[in-house]
């Protein structure tokens, strides 16, 4: 499992997918891991999410793109990715473990924050719903490192004339922006310029 936990514990978004009557619905949702669940919170007046509490089947997904493969030839270029698929059905959480569950979400997406922004309300929990997902079951992919050329495209001499190798994708963030409420000089706060992606 420590692959499978490297995967989610590297991104931000992932998209989670269940069928209402047939049709396939699927959303992207913040979320975190929490040993071995995973945690994600809407709006308790959401569709997706009622059918998610109900205990219908799901699919949850995380991808982190890593950079494009070149290849010599068309159908051997690629891309490097990581993804991490878990399948199971949800479990609504409450009371205390619905605000531990809101605090893990907050710390993989902003460490530092939960401790230094306004708690959630009742009238706020209310309107959350906070799922927890097992995972029991999952399935992960992974393409690293350069292309895997045919032999006859590494010998001919088209094929020695065509560069090739593989281009990172890496992800940044950017220089934190006060908002226009911030009084002019407010430094940033050290847990917030300490973040590196």
């Amino acid at each position: 499992m420590p692959t499978l936990h490297a995967v989610l514990d590297a991104g931000l978004v992932a998209h989670i997918g269940v069928v209402d009557h047939g049709q396939p619905i699927v959303i992207p949702v913040a979320y975190a891991r929490d040993r071995d669940t995973v945690l994600i919170h809407g709006s308790a007046a959401s569709r997706m999410f009622k059918l998610l509490e109900s205990g219908s089947p799901a699919c949850f997904t995380v991808t982190k793109f890593d950079g494009l493969v070149l290849a010599r030839s068309l159908f051997e270029s690629s891309m490097n990715y990581r993804c991490a698929m878990v399948f199971g059905t949800s479990t609504r959480l409450s009371g205390q473990a619905e605000v531990d569950a809101l605090k893990v979400i907050t710390e993989h997406l902003m460490p530092g924050r939960w401790d230094h922004a306004r708690q959630p309300s009742p009238k706020e929990l209310k309107a959350t719903m906070t799922l927890s997902l097992p995972l029991t079951e999952f399935s992960i992919k992974i393409s690293e490192g350069p292309p895997d050329d045919l032999e006859g495209d590494l010998e001919s001499e088209t094929g020695k004339a065509i560069w090739a190798g593989h281009i990172p994708m890496y992800e940044q963030l950017g220089e934190p922006i006060p908002d226009q409420y911030v009084p002019e000089g407010t430094p940033v706060p050290d847990y917030v310029a300490s973040w590196n992606r």
